[in-house]
């Protein structure tokens, strides 16, 4: 099974070499994926994957080779067995919505676990148990202005928090189509200066001192002209951004092709920063950045644009604890943070993905408009942005 394992790697188009399979081998040998399909799974990809362009090809090649070898079955498993094959909503009256009982972070965590030990078996359309279909603040497919989604698809997004783990996928930096329009918007991020040493021939100033000393050559030189932008771009992953998945990784395929930037780096996040940025689209502490470095590292003169649609539960943005993931809350608002890079940072413009007309049904999305001049995820759009960026400033 394994050797099928290392051909169909080879035949999705991963780079696996003999380093990298001793390697595994070797670290299976010491014991470190544990008695746990997900423990090899994430043993081999750390060992095997070289870059995160080809997680996708490593996921097809690990679930055509394992498919169908059991884990271990835990109670989180058999409830998302329940929640399979929802039951459809009818939806809520005005009068029943109002009705309905709004819990703070602490009230609904703790009653989301007390009611998680005492059910045993699904539950469809009701108002308490975890379910689907119905009124109740836990499960999916109904409707509640502040509950957890517990498995589904976001809908509404008006889930408070989510209790399952948020795996999200890297945005593509190796998109080569469709790209040209991008690209050209791009361009006027190039703000050429003269800095550095005299190395290049002033031809002009040249001929003049020439002149000047009767015809005796005097060459003259100065600085090369540079670019002197830099870049941060930060980016909203997973959920309701999954749609934009193309467009997101053409602008980040573009901006990583663009020679004229001094310098550019990109971060992740999911929904709002928060105090930790991603390095990758798996958001792992480990792989982060702290918020408040972020500031240390990077001067008021890089230029930030942060790609998102705006749209979240309220409390996400204007609550302590507002992380729609329960283990990763802190008492700092996202509304803060946000404040605090475009406080930090002299220039900074939001795109959103989402058509313009959708921009004022969504309160947070209102909200973050009075922080970011913001523009539509298009070639248009980011022509604006990036005029904003360079050009005359713009008032938030």
């Amino acid at each position: 099974m394994f050797l099928d394992f290392f051909y169909e790697l080879r035949g999705q188009g991963v780079p696996v070499g003999l380093n990298e399979w001793l390697t595994l081998m070797n670290a299976m040998g010491k014991g470190l994926h544990g008695s746990s399909l997900r423990r090899f799974y994430n043993l081999s990809r750390a060992c095997l994957v070289k870059s995160e362009t080809f997680f996708d090809a490593f996921d097809r090649a690990f679930l055509k080779t394992f498919e169908g070898v059991e884990g271990m079955l835990d109670i989180e498993s058999e409830v998302l067995q329940w929640l399979e094959d929802p039951k459809p909503f009818e939806g809520l009256t005005d009068e029943q919505r109002e009705m309905l009982e709004r819990l703070s972070h602490d009230e609904l965590m703790q009653k989301f676990l007390e009611t998680l030990a005492e059910q045993d078996e699904r539950h469809d359309g009701g108002g308490r148990w975890v379910g689907t279909g119905g009124r109740s603040p836990f499960g999916h497919g109904g409707e509640h202005p502040t509950g957890i989604r517990v498995g589904g698809p976001g809908k509404s997004r008006s889930a408070m928090k989510v209790a399952e783990e948020r795996s999200y996928q890297d945005y593509r930096t190796d998109q080569t189509l469709d790209l040209r329009q991008t690209k050209v918007a791009l361009r006027r991020l190039r703000q050429l200066t003269r800095s550095g040493s005299d190395s290049e021939l002033d031809l002009d100033e040249t001929i003049d001192e020439t002149c000047r000393n009767a015809g005796e050559i005097e060459l003259v030189f100065r600085p090369e002209k540079r670019n002197d932008v830099r870049l941060l771009l930060l980016m909203d992953v997973g959920g309701t951004m999954d749609p934009y998945y193309e467009p997101v990784s053409r602008l980040l395929t573009a901006l990583h092709e663009e020679r004229g930037l001094r310098e550019f780096k990109a971060y992740y996040f999911h929904n709002c920063p928060y105090e930790l940025l991603g390095t990758n689209a798996r958001l792992l502490r480990s792989e982060a950045i702290a918020t408040g470095d972020l500031f240390r590292k990077y001067g008021e003169r890089w230029k930030v644009m942060i790609v998102g649609d705006a749209a979240m539960h309220p409390a996400e943005l204007l609550e302590p604890y507002g992380n729609i993931d329960p283990r990763r809350t802190t008492e700092t608002t996202g509304v803060d943070w946000l404040q605090r890079i475009t406080n930090h940072f002299q220039r900074t413009v939001w795109l959103n993905p989402d058509p313009p007309k959708d921009w004022d049904l969504s309160h947070t999305c209102r909200v973050i408009q009075r922080l970011f001049p913001m523009y539509h995820l298009s070639p248009d759009g980011l022509g604006g942005a990036v005029q904003a960026l360079v050009g005359a400033r713009v008032s938030h």
